[in-house]
C-alpha cells in the first residue's frame, strides 16, 4: 500500500515536473509527472531505480544517469509522462553488494553474475509500488521506456497495462 505524502513542482533542465512523494511503510518513492496523465493511454513512463554511483558521484561505469536524462528529455518533448524513482540501489541488494561485486566485475563477470557469486539475488528489485502509483495517478496504460524485458514482465504481473515499449538507446 502506498500513501501520497506531499507534492510540489521541480524545475529541471528538461522542464517543470510535478514531484509527488509517496511512502509504502518502509521507503519513499518519487513520481515525477509532466502534463496531465490522468485517464490517459500510452503515457510515456520510466520506472527508474536509484543509483548512488551514477546520480550522485557521476560514475561512468553504468548508464543510469544517461537513461534518466533520456527519459526526462523524451517526456519533455512529448509534453507528458511519468518517471517513478524507486530506492533500489544495487538492483535492490544495496550499495555494499555493489562495492563487493567490483572486483568480480573487473575480472570479467557481469553485475548479475557477480551478485550471485557473492550470495546476493541476481536482481532483487520490486516494481509493485510503481504499478500502484501509476494506478493511483489513474494512468490507463503506458509506453514503458526500458531496455529490460524482466522489468516489463514484472510490471505486467503487477497489473500494469504496458501498451508499448520504447528502448532507451
Amino acid at each position: 500500500m502506498i500513501i501520497r505524502l506531499a507534492e510540489g513542482t521541480l524545475k529541471t533542465r528538461f522542464g517543470v515536473f510535478n514531484q509527488i512523494l509517496y511512502y509504502d511503510g518502509q521507503k519513499e518513492i518519487i513520481a515525477l509527472v509532466m502534463g496531465d496523465v490522468a485517464r490517459k493511454e500510452k503515457v510515456l513512463c520510466r520506472v527508474h531505480s536509484h543509483c548512488i554511483s551514477a546520480h550522485i558521484f557521476n560514475s561512468v561505469e553504468c548508464d543510469c544517469r544517461e537513461q534518466m536524462e533520456m527519459a526526462q528529455k523524451t517526456i519533455q518533448e512529448a509534453g507528458c509522462g511519468v518517471i517513478i524513482w524507486l530506492d533500489q540501489e544495487g538492483k535492490n541488494n544495496g550499495h555494499l553488494a555493489l562495492l563487493q561485486s567490483r572486483k568480480l566485475k573487473d575480472a570479467g563477470l557481469s553485475q548479475t553474475e557477480a551478485y550471485v557469486k557473492l550470495g546476493y539475488s541476481a536482481d532483487a528489485r520490486n516494481y509493485t509500488r510503481a504499478a500502484e502509483i501509476l494506478r493511483e495517478l489513474t494512468v490507463q496504460s503506458v509506453t514503458l521506456m526500458t531496455n529490460n524485458p524482466e522489468k516489463v514482465s514484472r510490471l505486467r504481473s503487477d497489473g500494469l497495462v504496458i501498451a508499448d515499449i520504447q528502448s532507451l538507446a
